[in-house]
């Protein structure tokens, strides 16, 4: 040290170590880089996403209606009129996430930032940097959407949806997929019966965020008509080229092999068909 330095001069050298050693400042995210981001919350950055993995909005099948009531809601927001944040629930793999994606691909000029359900805590800094895009409109995404006993990051989101005094920006939406239609365990909300003071008030407090959500669109197990209309939706567009009833018998075994009938369980069937006719799709 160079003790006949000034203390001024010390003084900037100590604080300029300081800030090298903090973490880094976000950087102010470009949105017209891509259509599609994922925000990583450890660095509050916007990661673009060239290509979204996603399907053509024509081949979801057997999901018809919740599909139109979720494009005509997307397209009212994205013309700048009202528009509900949306809750998709219900049955495991039966396109929940991929009917958000396959809405956003079918509507041009919007973007798509998803959050990763453990970093929900940090919705406000994302929408932070999203209202100060004005001129961009962007579907927010979360995917398997739920809470735990332990876990009271639902509290930001509920903030989020209505609560807060910003309140959401007019530039933003929220979809969310989920399982639960509470976004609840049973097993919670059954125990904030039994153990709490008020159980009407405690159940009422947990169930109130998914009240939030103005669209519930709900998701059931497939029958069998839906399901082989997906594998020959499927089939057909990528132009496989198997008689219908060998694709019809292969399909439901392999529906029973996997002890249940879905859109994911057909598109499943659908690659190892394409693998075993060495088609690439």
């Amino acid at each position: 040290m160079n003790f006949q330095e000034p203390v001024s001069g010390l003084m900037e050298r100590i604080a300029q170590a300081l800030e090298r050693l903090g973490p880094a400042r976000p950087q102010t995210p470009d949105f017209r880089t891509a259509d599609a981001f994922v925000f990583q919350a450890e660095t509050e950055r916007f990661s673009p996403i060239p290509e979204v993995n996603r399907l053509p909005l024509p081949l979801l099948k057997g999901i018809d209606r919740n599909r139109d009531i979720l494009l005509a809601n997307t397209e009212r927001f994205a013309q700048g009129l009202p528009a509900n944040n949306a809750l998709l629930w219900g049955a495991r793999g039966m396109g929940k996430s991929s009917l958000i994606k396959a809405v956003h691909g079918a509507i041009p000029g919007l973007k798509l930032v998803e959050i990763h359900r453990e970093d929900i805590a940090a919705l406000p800094r994302v929408l932070t940097h999203l209202r100060a895009a004005p001129e961009h409109r962007f579907i927010l995404f979360c995917d398997d959407l739920s809470f735990e006993a332990i876990d009271t990051s639902y509290k930001s989101l509920k903030a989020v949806l209505e609560g807060g005094i910003e309140g959401r920006p007019t530039n933003v939406l929220l979809y969310a997929t989920s399982n639960r239609r509470h976004l609840m365990p049973r097993e919670m909300v059954e125990n904030e019966r039994s153990t709490a003071i008020n159980p009407s008030e405690a159940v009422e407090e947990k169930l109130s965020l998914s009240d939030r959500f103005g669209l519930w669109i709900g998701f059931h197990n497939c029958s069998q008509d839906d399901y082989l209309a997906m594998v020959r939706g499927y089939a057909e567009h990528y132009r496989l080229g198997v008689p219908q009833e060998r694709l019809d018998r292969e399909a439901l075994e392999w529906a029973r092999g996997r002890g249940g009938r879905s859109g994911r369980v057909a598109w499943q069937f659908i690659q190892d068909l394409a693998g075993r006719l060495g088609t690439a799709l």
